[in-house]
């Protein structure tokens, strides 16, 4: 039963590797190209399904910013700037540069997470200045008008104030010209946080219209490099609606365009960051769009009735804080909920080590502790299954033909179950106590794969970043080696042709382990090791309870 349940891990892990390696290859260029006209995107088609209820659970209070409220007469006297210019939100969390052409993002760099540089993170891709499109673009069902309101000088206005107690910052873009078109835009910045609240009023030939924002091109900056020394990372869009999250993978996508309607929430985001979109889900509807310019894909979030964003770490703490569901956009996976548990025992151990990586070995031994008595059951089942193997291999012997013959197959059968029955043995004994225990590891590893506080956090020595794979691959060798010895010394049923196959399983571990987070590593290292050890004394009071056994039999 072991051999079967090492295999199902060692498969799974397969599914893994070939799914990163197989599925997630950027997907094949058209074979006709565009020419080198405009990025144009299509509006998406109107919401159809019936809307989700309103969620039951409210968000956490926020501070609220007082907006005002689109007037019922709007003012179209022509309004513009006669020249380009920036603007620069500086709070604790984050530096944005805006722009008053178009009013949109040109810049958002996270001051508590660097790049692989070691620079201030930049969330807005190098990509939107390659096509002079960037975040907080609007799209209509009207190109010409898009290209009006997008590339259009607006005059720019900031204040500040300060609400519960929280410095805020508000900044209004406006627009109009004489054809009785305007655009307002206003963001409000909180210090200390990563959301914003945001109000967007569109009029197009004097008649009020709803647009939809653009998030896009992708996020960020990812050096292709690196992103390989990271297992499990992907970047495209997220999106809640009617309690579930759908994703859409930049890699996998090849169509035009996917909407999604009544959405709570809409994000582009890659393993760690996200620029995420509050929405009105009664009306909304996201869409992950794929558009090429010159052979070169490029993908695009775009959401209406947006009224907060939240832009930043895909932080499982803060955006709890954050509320809207939000945190569901950390994919744990389908044991999330346990993921979840271990999240919060790791952060508290934490709080006691700050280290990361002693954070993981402390919270391996205390799972390895509460799993001990699993693990003694299911180690000393297999010692009774090896013991009883001479005796299983005569009851073969006897039935010869049990595989042809159905009635010397039942006798078998019979005689096996009725040993086991006398010397107090369990078939499943030795595995079941091990397959309780893998939804656990499973959770584990989930939240080593998508936690943002493992990114470029250090352990010791060499290992100075745990979501980044070891470089020079010397814990997953260690690993292996430690795989290698807790087989050898942990008591199993097989026969020796099976044990001997056996051996090969650290080996195929080191291959498929070389590439994960160095976190993960230690983990199973820890685990290894913490086996070795438990083994040890198993087996040492294991065989002093038999030698008592032999000198009771002596004696009498």
């Amino acid at each position: 039963m072991e051999k079967r349940l090492l295999f199902a891990i060692v498969l799974s892990f397969l599914v893994i590797f070939l799914y990163q390696a197989v599925f997630m290859k950027r997907p094949p260029q058209p074979e006709t190209p565009k020419g080198d006209t405009p990025l144009e995107l299509t509006q998406a088609p109107e919401p159809k399904a019936e809307p989700e209820p309103i969620e039951s659970q409210p968000a956490k209070k926020q501070p609220q910013a007082a907006q005002e409220s689109p007037p019922s007469q709007a003012d179209f006297t022509p309004t513009s700037e006669q020249a380009e210019e920036q603007i620069v939100i500086d709070t604790a969390m984050f530096q944005a540069v805006w722009s008053n052409k178009g009013g949109v993002l040109r810049s958002w760099r996270l001051r508590e997470h660097k790049d692989d540089g070691g620079e201030d993170l930049e969330l807005v891709s190098t990509q939107s200045q390659e096509i002079n499109r960037y975040p907080f673009s609007l799209l209509t069902e009207d190109p010409d008008f898009d290209t009006l309101i997008n590339n259009s000088l607006y005059k720019s206005a900031r204040q500040t104030k300060t609400i519960d107690g929280i410095y805020v910052e508000e900044v209004r873009f406006d627009f109009a010209d004489e054809h009785n078109n305007r655009v307002e835009k206003i963001f409000v910045f909180y210090d200390g946080m990563y959301n914003i609240d945001l109000a967007i009023n569109v009029w197009r030939n004097g008649q009020q219209i709803e647009p939809r924002i653009i998030w896009g091109p992708q996020i960020g900056n990812p050096d292709p490099a690196a992103k390989k020394t990271r297992f499990g990372g992907s970047t495209g869009i997220s999106v809640y609606s009617a309690a579930k999250v759908h994703r859409h993978e930049e890699k996998k996508y090849t169509l035009e365009k996917s909407t999604y309607n009544f959405v709570n929430w809409a994000a582009y985001d890659d393993q760690y960051f996200t620029a995420l979109f509050i929405t009105m889900p009664q009306k909304t509807s996201a869409v992950f769009i794929r558009e090429e310019v010159n052979q070169i894909p490029y993908y695009f979030l775009a959401v209406n009735y947006a009224q907060k964003a939240y832009i930043g770490p895909k932080s499982y703490e803060t955006l709890s804080q954050f509320g809207h569901n939000a945190k569901k956009i950390v994919k744990f996976g389908l044991f999330g909920f346990i993921a979840e548990i271990l999240y919060s025992a790791i952060k508290a151990i934490h709080k006691a080590v700050p280290n990361w990586g002693f954070s993981i070995i402390i919270l391996t031994l205390l799972i390895k502790i509460i799993f001990f008595p699993l693990t003694y059951s299911s180690t000393k089942s297999m010692a009774k299954m090896q013991e009883l193997q001479p005796k299983i291999k005569a009851l073969k012997a006897k039935y010869k033909k049990a595989k042809q013959d159905i009635e010397q197959r039942r006798k078998m059968n019979e005689e096996t179950m009725r040993l086991y029955k006398e010397h107090g043995v369990n078939p499943a004994g030795g595995c079941l106590p091990m397959l309780i225990q893998l939804p656990i590891f499973w959770g584990f590893f989930r939240l080593l794969v998508v936690a943002i506080e493992f990114r470029h956090s250090p352990f010791i020595l060499w290992l100075n970043d745990l979501s980044v794979k070891d470089p020079y691959y010397i814990t997953p060798i260690l690993m292996g080696i430690s795989q290698f010895i807790s087989q050898k010394i942990t008591p199993t049923s097989g026969d020796a042709t099976q044990q001997k196959m056996m051996l090969i399983m650290p080996v195929i571990m080191t291959i498929f382990f070389m590439n994960f987070q160095s976190g993960l590593v230690l983990y199973w290292l820890t685990n290894n090791v913490l086996q070795i050890g438990q083994q040890l004394i198993m087996n040492h009071f294991r065989q002093k309870k038999k030698r008592e056994s032999h000198g009771k039999r002596r004696k009498k």
